[in-house]
């Protein structure tokens, strides 16, 4: 099972993004997608939660400003963030859960900065 992230980089309060996991060694369309973050010295929070038929779960601070989205075509589930602030650096992993495991992907940094 193999989860790989792209999309991070630096952007100014503000600015945009859009997180990409692309997924691979899982039955992917049967399986709900989740983003984490974690910042310095905090703990891993969830961020945005997406079912095998497109209903989604936001963190509070990130509701209306976040978009989880799904491809199972291409077996790859998204991330848009929109007006990004610097609360908002962190690394993000993408995570799926089977009945069996709990799998992560390596993370991709996300700095918001000015």
């Amino acid at each position: 099972v193999q989860l790989v992230e792209s999309g991070g980089g630096l952007v100014q309060p503000g600015g945009s993004l859009r997180l990409s996991c692309t997924t691979s060694g899982i039955i992917f369309r049967i399986l709900p997608m989740t983003w984490y973050r974690q910042a310095p010295g905090k703990q891993r929070e969830l961020v945005a939660t997406i079912t095998k038929s497109g209903s989604t779960n936001y963190a509070d601070s990130v509701k209306g400003r976040f978009t989880i989205s799904r491809d199972n075509a291409k077996n790859t589930v998204y991330l848009q963030m929109n007006n990004l602030n610097p609360e908002d650096t962190a690394v993000y992993y993408c995570n799926v859960r089977t009945t069996m495991n709990n799998f992560w992907g390596q993370g991709t940094q996300v700095t918001v900065s000015s």
